[in-house]
């Protein structure tokens, strides 16, 4: 996993709309890059609705919001429409980002391990330095953590 201060990963991958989004595309920006393991699920739908319900707030900061998970175009393409997430949803279906992240890895449900895609988010410097690092996000209140983060890191 990627430590404060150092140069965050770069990668390209395609949105929900199939456009491909390389990260140095938002060099001179902040950028929240959000790891969630699935789209359409109880959690990660309430993490994108936060975001979603403070996307303004990014804005007026200047911030660039990308969602990752492992599931394709399609999949991202009805979750955002279905949400009307104002945000870029990136499909990583060959785990190559979630693997330079250090996302990816075993976790348990209901006593069953599998491997997932770990609830990560990092916050990118317009250096593109990783400036901030969230482990184990909870979604109802992650979008104030970081936007109140950014309030500070971004004067």
């Amino acid at each position: 996993m990627p430590k404060i201060g150092t140069q965050a990963p770069s990668f390209t991958l395609p949105d929900q709309d199939g456009k491909m989004h390389t990260l140095s595309d938002y060099v001179g920006k902040w950028v929240l890059l959000y790891f969630y393991p699935k789209d359409d699920t109880p959690g990660c739908t309430i993490e994108a609705c936060v975001i979603r319900d403070q996307f303004k707030d990014f804005n007026a900061i200047g911030a660039i919001v990308l969602g990752v998970s492992t599931d394709s175009v399609a999949s991202h393409k009805k979750f955002a429409s279905a949400y009307e997430l104002p945000f870029t949803l990136l499909a990583d279906e060959h785990k190559e980002v979630v693997g330079q992240y250090g996302v990816f890895g075993e976790k348990k449900f209901m006593g069953r391990m599998y491997m997932g895609t770990m609830r990560t988010s990092f916050l990118i410097s317009p250096e593109g330095k990783i400036a901030k690092v969230y482990e184990k996000v909870k979604p109802e209140t992650h979008a104030a953590e970081v936007i109140a983060d950014l309030r500070i890191l971004a004067r």
